[in-house]
């Protein structure tokens, strides 16, 4: 101890005087810490937090003083999980999952899964009713077109003609005006024909129709039928059933990108990571069928359809790390021991 009453010591590396007969916890308190909130370790041996108020300073202490952060030397800007919901033709929902009505087993099967899925939205296909068994059970049985949104479609057309009709069918039907337009261009592939899209997409816009379309995964086309009066855009991920996940990024990328109208992942989806991965592009949500209808339990993939969507559109506002070369440590390496 010197003259002055002071005593040498070291902490976290740095030497020090401080004052003698100093406990643990009173050092701790005149460094600006809450001694039940740090850790001592002195002389290379941990000092018992319950102990800190009894423990003295001493004359050579190497001491080390730390205390938990998180991994990183980064402040954290949060964004409020607000009311998420997203817009189109002037109607909003909060769901950003739409499935279809195809393929289930059962009507009943049909009906879980949505309701499992969180989906506000249901495709239905138009199709002739059974004159045969007038009694026969209805999909309207099942789920209600007055708490979940029908969006008739137009699957198994190919031509524009086709498709026009089918829609003027549903429309007179019920009411429906937001509508999914789909025109194929052969069977073996269910890629769209986009000539016979476009010029349906048109008719349809004049007739008072908001049609959704089904297209290429391409920028320019997807361009072109918002001009044409498209009230959304919804690029195929890959053909129609076969589960093979989004199979061109950068073009999904770039039609989120040069259109201002919603875009969703419309076939290709078969599972909930590639479900997620369209809505870390920046996709506004993802529709399908055959991913749901055809897992061995629909049910469950549905729920876990649900959870991808909304884990890809947390993950997506929430904006993703740079990537880069080489390695970054994730703690800090300020006040090492």
């Amino acid at each position: 101890m010197s003259i002055d009453g002071t005593i040498s010591i070291h902490i976290n590396g740095e030497h020090r005087r401080v004052h003698a007969g100093l406990t643990l916890a009173e050092l701790a308190s005149q460094l600006g810490f809450v001694p039940e909130k740090v850790a001592v370790e002195r002389n290379l041996e941990v000092v018992p937090r319950s102990t800190l108020a009894r423990v003295l300073v001493e004359d050579g202490d190497e001491l080390e003083i730390v205390h938990f952060v998180g991994g990183g030397d980064h402040p954290v800007v949060g964004a409020a999980l607000d009311e998420d919901c997203w817009s189109v033709a002037g109607r909003s929902f909060r769901s950003r999952l739409i499935v279809g009505t195809g393929k289930y087993k059962d009507f009943e099967q049909n009906a879980a899964a949505v309701a499992a899925s969180g989906a506000e939205i249901v495709t239905v296909a138009v199709r002739r009713v059974n004159v045969s068994d007038p009694k026969a059970p209805m999909l309207t049985d099942y789920i209600d077109p007055k708490k979940i949104t029908y969006l008739p479609n137009t699957a198994g057309c190919y031509t524009g003609e086709e498709a026009i009709r089918t829609l003027r069918l549903a429309r007179e039907a019920g009411g429906w005006d937001l509508v999914k337009l789909e025109v194929l261009g052969e069977a073996r592939t269910l890629y769209p024909d986009m000539v016979e899209t476009l010029r349906a997409t048109e008719i349809l816009a004049k007739e008072g129709f908001r049609p959704m379309v089904y297209c290429v995964d391409d920028p320019i086309a997807a361009k072109r039928l918002e001009d044409a009066g498209a009230v959304a855009i919804m690029p195929l991920g890959a053909p129609i059933g076969s589960g093979l996940g989004i199979q061109n990024r950068v073009t999904i990328r770039l039609i989120v990108e040069g259109t201002s109208l919603p875009v969703l992942v419309d076939a290709g989806v078969g599972t909930a990571s590639e479900a997620a991965e369209a809505m870390e592009l920046g996709c506004t949500g993802v529709l399908m069928n055959t991913a749901i209808a055809e897992a061995k339990d629909p049910v469950l993939m549905a729920a876990a359809m649900k959870a991808g969507v909304e884990a890809g559109r947390m993950a997506y506002r929430a904006g993703r790390m740079g990537k880069r070369l080489y390695a970054d440590p994730s703690s800090p390496l300020a006040g090492l021991i």
